[in-house]
């Protein structure tokens, strides 16, 4: 059995990750708002993948951005928020290991801090990923946008995958 310092130490590595992904995310939107003029854009790829300057008043991708509803902000805001505390106290209750739910709830709550911070600071988000193919577009977005739907990929992949608890013990007495 693990000591409960052994738990804090995990605990701690989950939010490191977490901080690293807060950092990524402010250091490179910092990067483009100080280096592209606003809708300008560099491109990486030609035909594929540019580097373009947004600021996205809405939701990750651009989602309720040209919304006219004047609480837009503090909605995106409070449900930032409480999606911030729903995310600590499930890495918090399940940080006792290192293991992908942990990774991909660090990934959320990292993601969840840098877009909120952005919104609170700036009253927008720095959006800059601009990957495109032809006249099909995916909306910009940003690290924070990422880590927060490669952690919702990792968990919907889990449950969709999980092994019974049979199927858990088949697999452990062979």
């Amino acid at each position: 059995m693990k000591s409960a310092s052994q738990n804090h130490a995990k605990r701690k590595y989950h939010f490191l990750i977490a901080a690293a992904v807060v950092l990524a995310d402010q250091f490179t939107k910092s990067l483009v708002a100080a280096n592209i003029s606003l809708h300008d854009s560099v491109n990486i790829i030609p035909g594929l993948f540019r580097i373009t300057h947004v600021e996205n008043q809405g939701a990750a991708f651009g989602l309720f951005a040209d919304s006219a509803w004047q609480w837009r902000a503090s909605a995106l805001i409070a449900f930032s928020a409480l999606a911030l505390i729903v995310v600590s106290i499930l890495l918090w209750r399940n940080s006792h290991a290192m293991n992908s739910t942990g990774i991909a709830l660090a990934l959320i709550l990292g993601g969840a801090i840098g877009n909120l911070w952005d919104r609170v600071v700036e009253g927008h988000v720095v959006d800059f990923l601009d990957f495109y193919l032809g006249n099909s577009h995916w909306p910009s977005f940003n690290i924070a946008d990422s880590a927060i739907v490669i952690g919702a990929l990792v968990l919907v992949s889990e449950i969709m995958f999980a092994k019974s608890p049979a199927e858990e013990t088949t697999v452990a007495n062979r």
